[in-house]
């Protein structure tokens, strides 16, 4: 086990981080609890190891507003960011401002898990410069009309009710079309196709 792969566990309820803290300590990650992102901030050292795992609503300083302190300090670590269901917009917005992944909970242990691992696997890797961007781009031409209006909306953080609504068509025959959005993309999760997108939009 290397001895950087620390995770940062951010979030004002003590109840989830005693038990991710848990959690991850079962497998094998090294881990540090923090009580609030001020917190983190107060104390945090010049170079940030690891990844941190972060709840997107906090009071003070919340997911979004600690991921823009964290980039604008020159901090490059990986940030996990953890979302209520109905906080889709809210974790597109955080994907904006460099979040690694996004967890909707609740979520399955698994999941976070392959997340973090992820997340640090990836962390050597030149963010900014995106060779797949081309070959998203292309997978991007194959879908219809229609479903490229889904994916912009679920983009744009919209539940899929009110794509529906937007669109004239039923909640129904957007699942539909997300799932079809998913399978031509080859994502496998909502935050993965949100990446894509933005990779897809970005000028690198």
């Amino acid at each position: 086990m290397a001895g950087n792969d620390v995770v940062h566990v951010v979030d004002d309820d003590v109840d989830v981080r005693k038990s991710l803290g848990f959690l991850l300590a079962t497998a094998d990650f090294a881990v540090r609890l923090h009580e609030s992102a001020s917190a983190f901030l107060a104390t945090a050292p010049k170079t940030i190891d690891g990844c941190i795992v972060t709840d997107v609503r906090m009071p003070g300083i919340d997911g979004i507003e600690f991921l823009r302190q964290l980039r604008s300090r020159g901090h490059a670590v990986p940030v996990i960011v953890m979302t209520g269901h109905a906080d889709v917009a809210l974790a597109v917005q955080a994907m904006k401002e460099g979040a690694a992944d996004f967890i909707e909970k609740p979520f399955d242990d698994q999941i976070l898990i392959d997340a973090i691992r992820s997340a640090l696997d990836n962390r050597d890797h030149a963010v900014a410069t995106h060779p797949q961007a081309a070959d998203i781009r292309r997978s991007l031409s194959t879908l219809s009309e229609r479903e490229r209006q889904v994916l912009d909306g679920l983009v744009s953080g919209l539940p899929n009710k009110t794509i529906a609504y937007d669109l004239g068509i039923s909640p129904r025959t957007v699942e539909i079309h997300r799932a079809n959005v998913m399978s031509k993309m080859g994502a496998g999760s909502l935050s993965h196709l949100v990446r894509m997108a933005l990779i897809a939009d970005s000028k690198h």
